[in-house]
């Protein structure tokens, strides 16, 4: 039996995005998206007055790790998750956490996480078996390990903080 590992790799994601994640996502609010549920909540915010939007980072992260809002979250996903990997691994173009356009809000926000899934997903459907078994390579933490390792920790990442945007959800809507 052969198999197409990007079909299923690409299928395991796609089945994710369109039966839980992105159906979790319609409706979303402004004021869901920037809502802080405890005090020092990390968000995306305006800096300055008229100031572009930013995301609120530090590295070494604190400990404990602050809460993060949706904002911070899907900016996460957008930018950290998909962005750079689509850069560094699929040609797209240049993302980083200190430059990026964050969006002011949720619409806008939802649009680019449609647009870096949709570069994701055709990066990983173009890959053959062979650059499935490459290394990732560098910036990758483990560049040891092969692309297919990165694709489904990639996938990890996407259900794991979903799960968190899905729950934040509930609790705004039960608050």
């Amino acid at each position: 039996m052969t198999v197409a590992w990007s079909r299923v790799l690409s299928d395991q994601l796609t089945w994710h995005w369109e039966q839980q994640l992105r159906p979790r996502l319609a409706g979303l609010s402004d004021e869901e998206y920037f809502w802080e549920p405890v005090d020092g909540c990390w968000n995306v915010r305006r800096r300055g007055r008229g100031g572009r939007f930013t995301i609120d980072f530090a590295f070494p992260a604190p400990e404990p790790p602050p809460v993060t809002t949706i904002a911070w979250r899907l900016a996460h996903v957008i930018v950290g998750v998909f962005g750079m990997r689509v850069a560094t691994h699929f040609g797209g173009p240049a993302v980083d956490y200190d430059t990026f356009d964050y969006a002011g809000t949720a619409e806008r926000a939802l649009a680019q996480l449609d647009a870096a899934y949709a570069a994701w997903v055709a990066g990983v459907a173009a890959l053959d078996d062979d650059a499935l078994a490459r290394p990732c390579g560098p910036p990758e933490a483990y560049p040891d390990l092969p692309m297919a390792a990165l694709v489904l920790h990639i996938h990890r990442e996407v259900i794991h903080h979903g799960a968190e945007i899905a729950l934040l959800r509930d609790l705004f809507r039960d608050r």
